[in-house]
């Protein structure tokens, strides 16, 4: 049976989620053992999912079994859920071909099959060597271009075979005998030309499971160096923790309410508050906390929203825009000028101003300085309106973007852009763009099915409108 570690605002609703699949909880909180009656259990997790940075969604590190169940669960869940797989795993061990270096930064470019990454020229003994055996280092997790080590490790679940030939103990074990105990092992089980580092979890483990885990670490080290003399670069030689960053758009935070509304006393929009963090957050847990207490909720939803309100922008406010590519990277368009906003029909219009020359994408329209943008747009629809003008107001052209669900922040405003573009030129003429890439999206597990249906469904009423006017 898979174990999972939970970690961030999205504790309760994923908990809750995986243990309808037979995750066993691990190393939880105090709060998520009271609330699912869960025993003490400080075991090693398969799975570890915690927040990203942005609170947009999560992060999961695991094997390759538990990945793939977790993202299995999500897309039958959450219509909306985008999941980013990062192209090679961490600590995963590669022979790799050196493909370039840079004297200026010191730095190496190394190509290890399914990406190419970078190392410092220091970390390789012979610099002209044209093959070197690396591993993916846990530093900058998720990014295009990976970082690499030549000190090679061996991580197991509760010990770490190190290049050093040394005995290391987790910080996290403070307990004197235990640490000696574990110390004298380690000097007894360590491997020839290898040291050991004991995880947090091995103060709870029997000699007998430590010894045996260490004879299969070090089999493996045996058969990757190995492996190592035979093959060519670029190949694998040991696969590493399977990596992947989540995305929970508008309807998916909506949907991960109603499961912890289940469990625990749950303001509307839970999930979505507590990513805008700062005092928006802060007063929905003071909220929360009401009701747990048995504060009568509709009065308590009130007066919390009212609380809120000031935190947003409103009329003559202005806002950054971002602008989430599939791939992840978040574009920043703005600032822009609030011109309307109308909570009421969830109506916003805003302009913005352009300073560099340029071409609108997709119109193919020279772009000049003191050209601007007016947007128009829904909060919570799967598309928006920007027209583009020259500076003496005379039309350009139009774009209808289509995208997950708008979010409004407190900075602004927030959605993941779906590539799939619908341009109007001011003749008549309307093309629809990169439908392509949004398949492709599909194609490589980042978008589920149900994006597609719905991308296509409002492509066509777009197109639809559109004609008609």
């Amino acid at each position: 049976m898979a174990t999972a570690r939970v970690r961030g605002i999205y504790t309760t609703a994923l908990t809750k989620l995986l243990l309808e699949q037979d995750f066993t909880i691990v190393q939880a909180s105090t709060t998520t053992k009271q609330r699912f009656s869960l025993l003490d259990n400080e075991a090693s997790p398969d799975l570890d999912i915690y927040d990203r940075r942005d609170r947009q969604g999560v992060h999961a590190l695991g094997n390759a079994e538990s990945i793939s169940n977790f993202i299995s669960l999500l897309q039958c869940r959450l219509e909306d859920v985008i999941i980013r797989k990062w192209a090679v795993t961490v600590n995963g061990i590669h022979k790799g071909l050196v493909s370039a270096k840079d004297s200026a930064t010191h730095t190496a470019l190394v190509n290890i099959g399914p990406a190419v990454g970078v190392i410092t020229q220091g970390e390789i003994s012979n610099i002209e060597k044209e093959q070197v055996v690396v591993q993916v280092e846990r530093y900058r997790l998720g990014s295009k271009v990976p970082t690499l080590t030549t000190d090679i490790k061996i991580p197991g679940k509760h010990a770490v075979l190190i290049p050093q030939r040394l005995v290391k103990i987790s910080r996290n074990i403070q307990d004197s005998n235990t640490r000696l105990r574990l110390h004298q092992l380690g000097e007894e089980l360590a491997p020839p030309n290898w040291g050991i580092l004991w995880r947090t979890s091995a103060a709870g483990q029997s000699p007998e499971s430590l010894r045996n885990e260490i004879v299969t670490l070090t089999k493996i080290a045996e058969e990757v160096m190995e492996k190592a003399e035979h093959v060519e670069a670029p190949a694998v030689l040991w696969e590493g923790a399977t990596f992947v960053d989540v995305e929970f758009p508008a309807p998916s935070k909506r949907e991960l309410d109603d499961v912890r509304k289940s469990v625990a006393p749950t303001i509307d929009g839970h999930h979505y508050y507590k990513a805008c963090g700062g005092r928006v957050s802060t007063a929905l847990e003071m909220a929360e906390r009401l009701l747990e207490k048995g504060g009568f909720h509709a009065d308590i939803d009130e007066v919390f929203r009212q609380t809120v309100e000031q935190e947003y922008p409103d009329n003559g406010s202005w806002i950054k825009i971002e602008h989430v590519k599939l791939d992840g990277k978040v574009l920043h368009l703005g600032p822009a000028l609030i011109e309307v906003f109308d909570p009421s029909e969830s109506f916003i219009r805003f302009h913005r101003v352009f300073r560099r020359e340029g071409v609108y994408d997709g119109l193919e329209t020279r772009k000049e300085p003191d050209d601007y943008a007016v947007t128009e747009a829904k909060l919570g629809e799967w598309h928006f309106k920007t027209q583009y003008f020259s500076k003496d107001g005379k039309l350009k052209g139009t774009y209808i973007n289509l995208n997950t669900p708008i979010e409004l922040y407190p900075y602004g405003i927030r959605y993941v852009d779906l590539e799939v573009d619908v341009c109007v030129w001011p003749d008549g003429r309307i093309e629809t763009l990169d439908e392509e890439k949004l398949n492709e999206a599909l194609r490589r597990g980042i978008v589920t099915h149900k994006i597609i249906e719905i991308a296509k469904e409002k492509l066509q009423k777009i197109i639809h409108d559109v004609s008609a006017h």
